[in-house]
């Protein structure tokens, strides 16, 4: 087995120690779409760091993960509901929808309209900033 596979396991065994909290905290729910009844997945919201974190860490579908991991790709009309999740109180959910709306608000007024509303505290503007969709 390789180094990188090694450690590769070694973090999700480390995240996958978040899922019972994380599906408890979402109420099985994405925690950006809100849709239920689907596969969920643990996602950490960038920058990574080196210990899996689970203030860093939420729970999404396959649909929000799949856009995520893709942002060039990005359908711009099914993240509408960054509207909403915009004003989460769980961080690191806040965190990800204002990235998106920032990322969306370049060619969709819409996004830039719900920018202009948002509010975050000075750590969370922080943590924003670094964060960057490839």
């Amino acid at each position: 087995m390789s180094k990188n596979h090694a450690k590769h396991l070694e973090r999700h065994h480390g995240l996958s120690q978040f899922g019972k909290d994380l599906v408890r905290r979402c109420g099985a729910r994405c925690e950006l779409c809100e849709a239920h009844g689907v596969r969920l997945g643990v996602y950490e919201v960038p920058p990574i760091v080196a210990e899996p974190d689970y203030d860093h860490c939420i729970m999404i579908c396959e649909t929000c993960r799949g856009q995520l991991d893709r942002p060039k790709k990005i359908d711009p009309t099914y993240w509408r509901f960054l509207a909403t999740s915009m004003w989460s109180s769980v961080v690191p959910v806040k965190v990800i929808s204002v990235v998106l709306l920032e990322h969306l608000a370049k060619q969709q007024d819409w996004a830039g309209e719900l920018l202009e509303q948002a509010y975050m505290e000075e750590a969370e503007r922080a943590w924003a900033d670094e964060v960057e969709l490839s």
